[in-house]
């Protein structure tokens, strides 16, 4: 059927209405409206949202295909309710050409669980000693406007300054993962009480911080856009807040564990909690939220970083870093954000769905729930509450921080341009 009728949604949390979708689009929002010719779903309450963005997904493909593909990341995607994620350009090959992003974006295209938007590598080979092709890579099929060398930090401030300068001519943005390299050679976990009691290498603040500040003011010099990565301290929560009250075109996200999570759970030495940049301390924690809250941090984004079970089933030490996180993002965003009283449904929509396509210009996302907008829509049951249990995830990687952990919510339609990727929790 070509029509869908969302009975009794709270879209954006508001009072329960049906929402009609008509092919791609949504036709009408009202109480009342008529199911003829309609197959309806009946949402009972359920908050119904527009369909969440990513602008920070690990796909690994091309050449990690043991951790993820595209096929596996995007049904991982819709499972979580997203709609539309950009994917990190630390593949093998690097993409770091107009034909490695084109791969990508036609790989996402051919599957169809969401919009696969593929971020370029701000340097050759991430090495950050030249930049990539940043023009023939936005003027590709694939139309990149997001830029950088995720997993590894551009620190050299003359290469960074070039980035700026070159993608402010068509309006890109240069995306720092933030971390001065000096600064955390061995680091294993967050310096602090932990790390000194537990004898691992320490990976100290400043080391995030100092890039922040830099970056910051290059991007005021510049008079370019600049986005920080999953920002994990509250010193950089006040940088950034200082960087926005002068005017300075500056974005942040911040991952979902870091709203959850902290480094006391390295003392069991699972190396499921290791991850870059590292779990910090419960100030830290405290400060991200009220920074999402009140709107210094723009946005939350996964940082899916999938790995095959042999890099994680290992000593500290050896394990690599990273976390899955589309299939658990919303829940733990409502864990800490909604229930705490932070956020409500709609500050949720505009951190997880329309901020983050507007950074990314993901054409078509975070758009109103209203009639004549795509159909890009996610249904959360935000009563539900049960334990996550990671065999039943679509990710091919497993590696989740949060297995056996109760959390609320669960997503139980996701609607790509009014096609069904996801039924009563089950991809279609």
């Amino acid at each position: 059927m070509s029509k869908i009728l969302i009975r009794g949604a709270r879209v954006l949390g508001g009072e329960p209405q049906d929402v009609l979708i008509d092919g791609e689009v949504v036709e009408a929002v009202g109480s009342g409206l008529s199911a003829e010719g309609a197959e309806v779903v009946e949402a009972d309450g359920k908050v119904l949202l527009p369909g969440l963005v990513d602008l920070h997904t690990h796909l690994r493909e091309p050449g990690r295909e043991d951790s993820e593909t595209v096929l596996t990341g995007t049904r991982a995607a819709a499972s979580g309710g997203f709609t539309a994620v950009f994917a990190m350009a630390n593949t093998f090959p690097v993409a770091d050409t107009a034909g490695v992003v084109e791969q990508v974006w036609r790989l996402g295209r051919e599957h169809g669980y969401c919009d696969v938007q593929p971020i370029g590598a701000v340097t050759v080979g991430l090495e950050g000693r030249k930049l990539a092709e940043l023009g023939a890579m936005h003027e590709s099929a694939a139309g990149v406007t997001v830029f950088s060398d995720d997993g590894k930090c551009v620190d050299d401030a003359v290469i960074m300054r070039r980035a700026l300068e070159y993608v402010k001519a068509f309006g890109g943005v240069v995306a720092q993962h933030a971390q001065e390299p000096r600064l955390t050679e061995g680091a294993q976990m967050n310096e602090g009480v932990v790390s000194a009691e537990l004898g691992l290498g320490g990976w100290p603040a400043v080391a995030e911080e100092s890039v922040i500040a830099r970056d910051v003011l290059l991007a005021e010099h510049v008079g370019s856009r600049v986005h920080i990565c999953h920002l994990s301290t509250a010193g950089s929560v006040e940088i950034v807040r200082w960087a926005k009250s002068r005017g300075i075109d500056v974005t942040a996200e911040v991952t979902p564990h870091h709203l959850l999570l902290t480094d006391e759970l390295v003392r069991s030495y699972n190396p499921v909690y290791k991850v870059n940049p590292p779990l910090r301390t419960e100030r830290d924690v405290h400060a991200l939220r009220e920074a999402l809250a009140d709107g210094t941090i723009d946005i939350v984004a996964t940082d899916h970083a999938p790995h095959p079970h042999e890099d994680k089933d290992c000593e500290w030490a050896a394990a690599a870093m990273g976390m899955v996180g589309l299939e658990t993002a919303l829940s733990v965003v409502q864990e800490t954000m909604v229930d705490t009283g932070l956020l409500d449904w709609a500050g949720v929509a505009d951190r997880m769905s329309f901020t983050p396509a507007r950074i990314g210009r993901a054409q078509g996302h975070g758009r109103p729930v209203s009639a004549g907008e795509p159909a890009n829509l996610t249904l959360v049951d935000t009563a539900y509450r049960g334990q996550v249990d990671p065999a039943g995830f679509a990710s091919r990687s497993r590696n989740t921080p949060y297995e056996g952990r109760e959390l609320p919510g669960r997503v139980t339609h996701t609607w790509l341009r009014g096609k069904a990727t996801l039924v009563d929790g089950k991809l279609t």
